[in-house]
């Protein structure tokens, strides 16, 4: 399968168009922003998967009645050091960026802060929340259920655990950050969509069909994960020779953190909304050592990985590279996702204005 031809659009334009269709659903003019502002800069990162492709999904939550878009978070429990925050069955994205600065705040105050939220959607790529934080000489750790079982318990066969990420991110003396953001599973399910959408072929042990063999077309086993017919392989691989069970247990971790302090759903439960659940937790280096100490040690351990190996590639380059080239060259976009782009702005009645650079 070949891979198809993109052209490239100016990511303030893409944010336009973002804000221009959450609008149009009804969604608040601030939390249009933020969502757009996440979504926009997934897309800049080099992870297609996570951007402004999302809003297939999205315009399909709505039009199944799952989603808020017009819902505000809202802090249900509180204490000095933690909260639960229900985001109202809305998009993750505000729950997401709410929850980051309330557990900013506590950190400031306590040293640590750690929130959790419940009743929430899809809140887009971690990276860029826990990046956020880094940027900000803090400490982040953040997590979130997924909505679509893809991913069998070790020795199983059914879908039972969805991708289940992770971020972590740290600053670095003179700037720059260390961002760890990973699924629990060998990849993201919407890196399979990305790869459908762009014509690629999948590597071998991605995706399984229900009787464990392996599937290659994007398309097909995009189809086969939606439909619970296929399996994502976890972290590792599907076997504890290969380190399977390393992936099993980090997704079952991100589960009971993301969802047990908020009340948000078990895995294959089939309420009317999603009621993912999200986890970060934020603590200020400043309240435990010198000034810049942590920073410094961040910087000092990486420089270490690159001493003599100048190939090595560090959790965070390639995104810092794509923004880069990005920034400059503009947002690749295919025309198959264009396609759905102008069929979405046309249900939403809202104009597409997305035009290619040069």
């Amino acid at each position: 399968m070949s891979q198809e031809e993109t052209c490239r659009f100016d990511a303030a334009q893409v944010h336009e168009q973002i804000v221009a269709i959450l609008r149009a659903w009804g969604m608040p003019d601030e939390s249009a922003a933020a969502t757009a502002t996440v979504l926009v800069d997934t897309d800049l990162s080099g992870i297609d998967s996570h951007g402004v492709s999302m809003l297939m999904l999205y315009e399909k939550l709505r039009s199944e009645n799952r989603v808020r878009l017009d819902a505000v978070p809202r802090v249900v429990r509180d204490a000095p050091a933690f909260a639960v925050v229900d985001a109202g069955a809305g998009l993750g994205h505000p729950a997401g960026l709410h929850a980051l600065e309330l557990a900013i705040q506590k950190a400031t105050v306590c040293g640590i802060g750690a929130v959790a939220v419940g009743n929430s959607h899809h809140l887009g790529a971690l990276g860029y929340y826990v990046r956020t934080a880094a940027q900000r000489g803090l400490v982040s750790l953040m997590m979130t259920t997924t909505r679509t079982p893809v991913v069998a318990a070790l020795g199983g066969t059914t879908p039972i655990l969805g991708t289940n990420p992770i971020a972590f991110a740290a600053p670095r003396a003179g700037g720059g950050e260390l961002v760890v953001d990973m699924s629990t599973s060998v990849v993201a399910m919407n890196k399979v969509k990305a790869y459908a959408l762009s014509g690629r072929d999948l590597p071998a042990g991605w995706v399984n069909d229900a009787l464990g063999n392996p599937v290659t077309d994007a398309a097909l086993a995009y189809s086969l994960l939606t439909t619970g017919e296929g399996t994502l392989s976890p972290l590792g691989g599907s076997s504890p020779e290969t380190g399977g069970h390393k992936g099993f247990g980090l997704s079952l971790m991100v589960t009971v953190l993301s969802a047990a302090f908020s009340g948000a759903a078990l895995p294959l439960d089939d309420a009317g909304s999603d009621n993912l659940g999200h986890f970060v937790l934020v603590i200020d280096p400043a309240s435990v050592a010198e000034g810049g100490e942590t920073a410094r040690y961040v910087d000092d351990l990486l420089r270490l990985m690159m001493r003599d190996e100048p190939d090595v590639i560090l959790p965070g380059d390639p995104e810092a590279v794509a923004r880069a080239s990005r920034g400059q060259n503009g947002i690749p976009i295919p025309e198959s996702l264009l396609e759905h782009l102008r069929a979405i702005c046309g249900r939403a009645g809202t104009g597409m204005i997305l035009t290619p650079l040069g």
